[in-house]
């Protein structure tokens, strides 16, 4: 009977054991560290948007480029002490937080609107920049501004902030989505939406290239811009050393020149 009562101790304690090292361990032993990830990898993983322009777009040699581009090249210089060292996947509005959450990359940098809501499932950095959601229409348009909205085709993207601004703002529009700003752009043309809205800092290119189409001037918002990466323990050194890269960029005007290099 004691034999047998010491055998079911040490079962009991090796049993204990494997619970303790499969269900209790830390997040830094479970999930690891992304930052020193990145570091042994030597090269950073980024979701970047290339249907936003000037943000991040293909040039014509087929080479994503853009401001995001660009400052994930400055990040990798950070991170890694190469800028070179950038592996872009491509993502839209719609997923590029399940890619950020779930880790498929690194980090998404892709004009990323710092929300309330958002950071519930993703970290964010510091704002790098910020925009203003805006309306644009066609020159010949007698809307002027977002009360002339109701009842209206309105355009938007899915997975943007101004998706769901605009269904607070004028309720009783008519909202058709797009997964790109480019088919947004064409409805419009084509008379299928009465107007687009989505950030100044994207829609201005259209009214730059094309005076068919015009943005109005009142902005609706503020947009702050954040890098999104997977939240948790397992990326608070990213974070740190993030939040540190870009405020030595604001402080070395870094960023500033690229807003100016890219017209944004």
């Amino acid at each position: 009977m004691k034999k047998l009562g010491f055998f079911l101790i040490v079962a009991f304690i090796a049993i204990s054991a494997v619970y303790i090292l499969l269900f209790n361990s830390n997040d830094e032993f479970e999930e690891g560290n992304l930052y020193n990830e990145i570091a042994q990898r030597g090269y950073i993983k980024v979701g970047i948007n290339t249907d936003s322009r000037p943000f991040g777009f293909y040039d014509k040699e087929g080479n994503i480029i853009g401001y995001d581009a660009d400052l994930a090249a400055y990040i990798a210089q950070y991170l890694v002490k190469n800028p070179q060292k950038v592996e872009f996947i491509p993502v839209t509005p719609a997923n590029r937080l399940l890619k950020a959450s779930t880790g498929e990359v690194d980090m998404v940098i892709s004009t990323v609107t710092i929300t309330p809501q958002r950071q519930q499932v993703v970290d964010f950095s510091i704002s790098y920049d910020r925009a203003g959601q805006a309306v644009m229409v066609k020159s010949s348009s007698e809307i002027k501004g977002m009360q002339d909205l109701a009842g209206q085709s309105i355009g938007v993207i899915f997975g943007t902030t101004a998706e769901s601004n605009i269904q607070r703002l004028v309720p009783t529009a008519y909202i058709q989505g797009f997964k790109t700003y480019q088919e947004a752009y064409n409805a419009l043309k084509s008379g299928r939406v009465n107007a687009i809205t989505s950030d100044d800092t994207i829609l201005k290119r259209f009214s730059m290239e094309d005076k068919d189409v015009k943005l109005l001037p009142q902005r609706y918002s503020s947009e702050p811009y954040g890098i999104a990466f997977k939240k948790g323990s397992s990326t608070a050194r990213l974070k740190e050393e993030l939040d540190f890269a870009i405020k030595d960029m604001q402080r070395k005007n870094i960023l500033a020149r690229l807003r100016n290099k890219w017209g944004v």
